[in-house]
């Protein structure tokens, strides 16, 4: 490969092709910004922002006088139609979102849709990213992962939305283990772990990475139960985050014996959840989809093996 090969599009900056650049800034440190983010921010006609007095204070640092203009979850479509009708005229327009990749749990990926469907060339600037970066220092795997945005705000809903993943993951096989991966914010962050913990268990393996790339990066890793003790003990916690939870799952005692026989899971009831012959008979017979008078002749049968 050559350096022509790598080059972005419009080779130098008085030449920079029209199109849409998706441009990734730093998610904590300045210094994260590539060459490559600062020759296309110079050279573009026009920058959407997200939040164009952050994006400001960037372009500042780095003495960028390029014109902004507001593009968030609020006026996406609306400003992604002007956006598009302005490259289809041959503008050359970079967005950004506040910190990171745009269109990753941030504005960027409609517009990104609508140019394409407009026939505009769209172009990935790549950078830094919150979720990758937490992955590789996270000591999980990173041979196969899964993201998935924010978790819901509400414990109900947040305690469905991860025996939804947790379902899934159950239905992989264990060599190919995926790591989930979560943005989560200081707030409620405690709350999502106990969730975590009830779901999954006590003893399941997460990384939580706090501040990734700032003065105060941390990285907590181990049992659920442990982060979140540790956790709880602050003052306060501050700081984005990415929650990152092991792709291995252990079954709980009446998901495995939901594999065996009948007599197998009744008798596992019974044992790890202490529940009567009765209840034990019920359960199984609704988790199977079976009828209970079934259900308990498969339980005969087998305690007379």
């Amino acid at each position: 490969m050559t350096l022509s090969d790598v080059e972005s599009p419009g080779g130098d900056a008085t030449s920079l092709a029209p199109g849409l650049y998706l441009v990734a800034t730093p998610i904590g440190n300045l210094e994260d910004i590539t060459l490559r983010a600062l020759r296309v921010l110079r050279s573009v006609d026009r920058i959407a922002c997200e939040d164009t007095r952050q994006t400001q204070k960037l372009l500042n640092h780095f003495g960028i006088a390029t014109s902004t203009v507001s593009y968030h979850m609020h006026n996406e479509r609306s400003r992604a139609e002007e956006l598009v009708t302005a490259l289809r005229e041959g503008a050359r327009i970079a967005v950004v979102s506040d910190a990171g990749m745009p269109g990753i749990a941030d504005p960027g990926a409609e517009i990104a849709s609508a140019a394409i469907a407009a026939g505009v060339s769209v172009f990935p600037v790549p950078g830094a990213n919150a979720a990758l970066s937490a992955l590789i220092a996270s000591g999980l795997s990173a041979e196969g992962f899964c993201f998935r945005g924010f978790l819901p705000s509400k414990s109900g809903e947040r305690r469905s939305a991860l025996e939804s993943v947790r379902t899934e993951m159950l239905a992989i096989p264990a060599e190919a283990a995926v790591t989930q991966i979560f943005y989560e914010t200081p707030h409620r962050v405690v709350d999502a772990l106990a969730d975590v913990e009830a779901v999954f268990g006590e003893s399941h393996r997460i990384a939580l990475a706090r501040e990734i790339t700032k003065l105060h990066e941390e990285f907590l890793r181990g049992a659920v139960s442990e982060v979140r003790e540790a956790l709880a003990k602050r003052e306060s916690v501050r700081g984005e985050m990415v929650l990152l939870l092991s792709g291995e799952v252990a079954e709980s005692a009446g998901e495995a014996a939901a594999k065996g026989s009948v007599a197998d899971a009744v008798l596992a009831l019974m044992k790890a959840d202490g529940l009567d012959e009765k209840d034990a008979l019920k359960r199984v017979a609704r988790e199977r989809g079976m009828g209970k008078s079934e259900v308990y002749r498969e339980w005969q049968r087998g305690r007379r093996r």
